[in-house]
């Protein structure tokens, strides 16, 4: 497993969180027996989960869209869905993924309608989130319509 390389194609959207959860738990074994671990969210792997999550996936620029949405102000589910014009059932799963990571959180836990805030920690990574965003180099994420494809 060392040395495995972890690319978009070939890794599939439910894979997300499990290669997260593997990343968390190496970044958290390099530091050895007897060391103090670091945070687990410090900055370089808040840096690397938001460059994997943002910029090494399919879903990466519309997840970047979301959280810059949010840094706006806090919106749910369906007004995101109307903002991005994107999918509902695909903005579930993107902030299902973010949640997950702890990038975003609901002010109520599974209640239909409830406000999505950016959590603290993503709050201190808005710079990473401009720092990808640029590299990334889309300003605008839609998909063609279909006669145009």
């Amino acid at each position: 497993m060392h040395g495995m390389v972890i690319s978009a194609s070939n890794v599939g959207r439910s894979q997300v969180a499990t290669l997260t959860r593997l990343i968390r738990s190496r970044l958290l074994a390099a530091t050895g027996p007897g060391t103090a671990s670091p945070p687990i969210y410090g900055e370089k792997y808040l840096r690397r989960l938001l460059w994997y999550l943002l910029g090494g996936t399919r879903g990466g620029p519309t997840r970047a869209e979301i959280l810059k949405t949010l840094r706006e102000r806090p919106l749910n589910a369906n007004q995101l869905a109307e903002n991005l014009a994107v999918d509902y059932k695909t903005i579930q799963h993107h902030l299902r993924v973010l949640e997950e990571n702890g990038l975003v959180a609901p002010s109520e836990k599974g209640a239909y309608g409830a406000m999505i805030f950016l959590t603290p920690k993503m709050e201190e990574a808005l710079p990473f989130l401009e720092e990808i965003w640029s590299k990334i180099g889309r300003t605008k994420i839609r998909t063609p319509p279909k006669e145009a494809r």
